[in-house]
């Protein structure tokens, strides 16, 4: 059993017995106590479904992250960089400045464009990461997608020095089944 289902595990017995001393405080009318376990409980229940939805983003094949959302893309990428040992910061939604994540890493502050496309990433999105890097006074910029690069994609990162995942530096990087 890997570590991570080891971790699962106890939280949720962690929260099943807080769940199970807040029922027996609330039985014995020690309402302080019960309100205690009860807040315990829940955000043991929030920390567990966050978990959860980490591996199955950790375990998802290609074929899934194909059909993800964008957003959902973003947080697809968030579980797997985490994964890879970074601390990762997504961005709002909207107004994001030309960068989807923040993740960093031995000290390195990396802005990441998330493109979750169909068609080749062209060369707008490697502009937004450009333009990224000032604003988030990060070290470098990469563009992520599930996807391949256009030709002047490829060449306008090569000049400022951005990095390119494509699909199958995320297969690799990522190990996802196909």
């Amino acid at each position: 059993m890997r570590v991570f289902d080891i971790m699962t595990g106890i939280l949720a017995v962690l929260v099943i017995g807080a769940y199970g001393r807040g029922y027996m405080m609330y039985t014995e009318a020690k309402g302080e106590e019960c309100v205690f376990y009860t807040i315990l409980c829940a955000v043991g229940l929030l920390l567990l479904f966050r978990r959860l939805i980490s591996r199955r983003y950790l375990g998802m094949s290609m074929r899934k992250v194909d059909k993800l959302s964008g957003r959902a893309f973003e947080k697809y990428l968030r579980a797997q960089f985490k994964h890879l040992g970074y601390r990762v910061t997504l961005t709002d939604f909207s107004h994001d400045y030309g960068a989807d994540l923040i993740v960093r890493k031995h000290g390195e502050k990396i802005v990441v464009q998330a493109k979750r496309y169909e068609k080749n990433v062209g060369i707008s999105a490697v502009q937004e990461a450009v333009g990224s890097v000032a604003y988030y006074d990060a070290d470098r910029a990469m563009v992520v997608t599930n996807s391949g690069f256009t030709k002047s994609a490829r060449n306008l990162a090569r000049q400022n020095d951005v990095e390119l995942w494509g699909r199958y530096d995320i297969q690799k990087k990522f190990k996802i089944r196909k």
